[in-house]
């Protein structure tokens, strides 16, 4: 009998061990890494009109001449909440150089979780409430996604469904920065 409760916690504790083992190898998996599209097959932005923080419409043409990240997320995101202090950084660093951040956040209750977690965490960039046609014009499936758009308004990079590398999204940022 005590070799059969024995071996029934050899094998919990081995099945917890390999658990243990895959979410700590998951954490350590890079992110998503994109290649610029290049610039004969890049197409337009899909366009779309959301509101801020104010009130205000924002449109994705208002950011022509700009190069863009667009970051659709949600507050509930692991992998969403990680990258927000990357793209802040990001912000900070190019946005004299004609570069912005802006997110989308996809949380069901809108504003009513949306503005308390932009309080509690200051996140520095343009944040807008996005909708189902919205997400449904850009491919939303599974969050985070992000988009880099040039500045003719242009997809030039997409991450889908994942965690970025933070590494390749700056080096792509840099590249739609030096051209103008």
């Amino acid at each position: 009998m005590n070799a059969t409760l024995v071996r029934i916690n050899l094998l919990r504790t081995s099945a917890m061990l390999l658990t243990l083992a895959g979410v700590a190898a998951a954490a350590d998996q890079p992110g998503i890494r994109a290649a610029l599209y290049p610039e004969k097959e890049r197409k337009p932005a899909p366009g779309f009109a959301l509101q801020d923080a104010t009130g205000k419409t924002v449109k994705i043409e208002d950011y022509r001449g700009k190069v863009v990240l667009l970051d659709f997320w949600a507050t509930w995101c692991t992998g969403c909440k990680k990258e927000i202090p990357w793209f802040s950084e990001f912000q900070a660093t190019y946005g004299e150089k004609g570069f912005v951040v802006v997110g989308v956040s996809l949380d069901e209750n809108g504003w009513k979780v949306l503005r308390p977690f932009l309080d509690e965490h200051k996140v520095p960039y343009q944040m807008l409430l996005g909708d189902d046609p919205t997400a449904k014009r850009y491919g939303i499936g599974n969050l985070p996604d992000t988009f880099l758009i040039d500045r003719k308004g242009r997809v030039a990079a997409a991450y889908k469904e994942g965690l970025v590398d933070r590494d390749n999204v700056e080096a792509n940022t840099k590249v739609l920065l030096s051209k103008r």
